[in-house]
């Protein structure tokens, strides 16, 4: 069966450019930073199946790694790409690994990435993305609308995610809140992810960069990637949260340059 094709934002030229949101989220979280990317490279930015404004796989689907590298594989296809450089923010960060695992991007920057769980962690996690999704679930639109619209409301309602909440624009934040109460993959997701674990080797250029803040996915699990992916490049980044695109867009930007720029360099050596 087919799956159903994803929504995107696409702009810019240059070399490909693909960014990859987490669970619950919309490809408007790259909204920081995708203009200033655009300026150097083509930039596509998905909904995942279910997320979003795309439509989730039909119900007898399972939504596993599995499936969903091979949906991103065709999807780029349909984009006209061949090995584009991917970012991933979470469960978008374990897909761009798992992608560049396979051999089908050109580098890989994954940030705060989902498969590196410990025993603890991992229900840590999933607890606390069931708590926001039931928070957003049960409130009306518009007491979503009316937390957005205010900072303290701002800081409630994204303290799990980012480190500063208020950043966000109050359209962002009620737009990501209602991207969150629509999810309609969001429970199959969560199921597969409660037994996911990264545990291969990547041979295309890699960083792994973790938010120091994390209370998603916390900060200890870079040192389970730092030994499962000893090939990569391992750095931090200091004050952010789990979506660190808000707390810290220019040093998201300079990782997933700076990434990229080791990719193109790798590449012309290969070369000459």
């Amino acid at each position: 069966m087919r799956h159903p094709d994803l929504v995107y934002t696409r702009k810019g030229s240059g070399p490909a450019l693909v960014l990859l949101h987490g669970i619950g989220h919309r490809r408007q979280i790259w909204d920081p930073i995708i203009d200033d990317l655009a300026t150097r490279y083509e930039v596509i930015a998905p909904d995942l199946s279910g997320f979003g404004e795309s439509p989730a796989f039909a119900g007898g689907i399972s939504y596993s790694m599995e499936n969903a590298v091979d949906h991103l594989s065709t999807q780029f296809e349909l984009w006209g790409v061949t090995k584009p450089h991917i970012v991933g923010n979470s469960l978008g960060g374990a897909i761009a690994l798992e992608l560049g695992s396979r051999g089908l991007v050109s580098s890989v920057t994954a940030l705060s990435p989902a498969g590196f769980f410990g025993p603890i962690s991992r229900f840590q996690a999933l607890f606390s993305l069931i708590f926001l999704r039931l928070l957003a679930l049960v409130s009306p639109k518009p007491v979503l609308k009316a937390l957005a619209q205010t900072e303290i409301g701002r800081k409630l309602s994204g303290m799990l995610l980012y480190t500063h909440p208020e950043r966000q624009t109050p359209e962002g934040a009620y737009g990501d809140a209602l991207a969150l109460k629509h999810a309609t993959a969001f429970e199959r997701t969560a199921r597969q992810g409660v037994t996911y674990r990264f545990n291969s080797q990547v041979p295309v250029t890699t960083t792994i960069a973790w938010a120091t803040d994390d209370r998603i996915l916390p900060y200890s699990q870079a040192a389970t990637a730092k030994e499962r992916i000893p090939s990569a490049e391992h750095v931090d980044l200091p004050r952010c949260g789990h979506v660190p695109i808000i707390d810290d867009p220019e040093l998201v930007t300079r990782v997933i340059e700076t990434t990229i720029e080791r990719a193109e360099a790798r590449r012309a050596a290969r070369v000459a």
